[in-house]
């Protein structure tokens, strides 16, 4: 199986997220977003800058069949897994790291956002299993103007199954 991420909404190439105890603003410049892989937060595909009208990415993985109640979660009965597929403490996802990449092209994480698997619905992740193909659908920019952040679920994102051409 296939996971394609859609995303649009970008925030734009500068941000300014967070503010320090001392009231200092941060401001973050050439900002870039990227699926970080399992276990090594410097192996990125296909960072895109941050003030693309739309980014996508697709992701290589496999399924097989978990009894219900374990796996992803929320017995779903499907277990995902791949090089781009978290999984901690049971509970996978996939990483969108937020950084700004330097003159040398060397890319700094200042946040990250967890698109949960296991809140797809059951019956969406079953067929996408079986017809080859899941896409997440989002947008990236948070209620704040800056780029998202935390866990994201439905109706944030939206999961749909389609037939991998």
């Amino acid at each position: 199986m296939r996971i394609r991420i859609d995303a649009v909404d970008l925030p734009g190439l500068t941000c300014s997220p967070a503010a320090r105890g001392d009231n200092d603003v941060v401001v973050y410049e050439n900002v870039h977003v990227a699926v970080q892989r399992r276990d090594r937060p410097a192996e990125l595909l296909d960072p895109q800058p941050a003030d693309a009208a739309s980014a996508t990415w697709t992701l290589e993985c496999t399924t097989a069949p978990s009894p219900t109640g374990t796996g992803t979660g929320a017995g779903t009965g499907t277990e995902v897994k791949g090089p781009y597929v978290q999984d901690r403490l049971g509970r996978r996802f996939i990483y969108l790291s937020w950084g700004t990449v330097d003159e040398s092209g060397v890319f700094s994480m200042f946040r990250r956002a967890k698109l949960m698997i296991d809140a797809i619905p059951a019956e969406v992740l079953a067929a996408a299993a079986r017809d080859g193909l899941l896409v997440g659908s989002l947008g990236l920019t948070d209620v704040n103007g800056t780029p998202l952040c935390a866990r994201v679920e439905p109706p944030r994102i939206t999961w749909t199954a389609e037939t991998a051409a």
